[in-house]
């Protein structure tokens, strides 16, 4: 569920599980925030309760609108649990961007700058074939946008062996933390650097398939990667 900022934008409504016990005030449901953090990243963590024991799985996703696509294996056990529409696969779905290394004087006040997202809902597995192809594509293309169009398509076989799950973002909220370390007063005379030491993605320069033909071009949505 969503409602409108003073601001005019769009906010989730903040709810248990997605309040902070600790830190609130770096938590944020500005739409907006979400969803940038979402389409940053690619790679997600799925929580999921199975055999009464936790288990976080790591895998692809992309967003479409207010909903979430989670790539998985028809043979994947939680997602044959999400293959009934009712009641579905209760679920917990976080990304997390690491963006600098907090050095403080003091080894307790060591941190970290990130931000990042948690999920909370029910997860369906997509059934409608038009709907499991577009979500496909998105996964695809949200890892390297154009590719889907720059490769074959999955078979039957394939797509009989492919899993989508659907998970709206209903129940959402993200965190951030940002700046330098936050020192005690009586620390900063202390002989030890402090600060932040960024960190973030890049990319390597390709490295092309052992049979790949001489004469392939690359395609212009990996040349600009760089």
């Amino acid at each position: 569920m969503s409602a409108t900022a003073e601001s005019g934008g769009t906010v989730y409504a903040a709810t248990d599980r997605t309040t902070p016990t600790r830190a609130r005030e770096r938590a944020s449901y500005d739409e907006d925030v979400v969803h940038a953090i979402l389409d940053e990243g690619y790679l997600c963590h799925l929580g999921f309760i199975r055999d009464g024991a936790p288990v976080v799985l790591p895998t692809l996703y992309a967003r479409s609108g207010t909903r979430l696509y989670v790539h998985g294996s028809t043979g994947s056990r939680p997602l044959r649990m999400a293959g009934a529409e009712d009641p579905g696969l209760p679920v917990c779905l976080t990304v997390t961007h690491l963006d600098g290394l907090v050095l403080a004087r003091s080894a307790f006040h060591h941190s970290v700058n990130y931000r990042s997202v948690v999920v909370h809902g029910t997860a369906h597995q997509v059934r409608d074939e038009a709907e499991r192809a577009a979500a496909l594509d998105a996964i695809v293309n949200h890892v390297i946008p154009g590719r889907a169009d720059d490769s074959r398509r999955a078979n039957a076989k394939e797509l009989a062996a492919t899993a989508v799950l659907r998970l709206d973002l209903d129940e959402v909220s993200a965190k951030m933390r940002t700046g330098g370390p936050n020192d005690d007063a009586e620390d900063m005379a202390l002989p030890y650097w402090s600060g932040v030491v960024p960190v973030a993605r890049t990319y390597g320069a390709l490295i092309p398939s052992d049979d790949l033909a001489p004469d392939t071009p690359v395609p212009g949505y990996l040349a600009s990667l760089g």
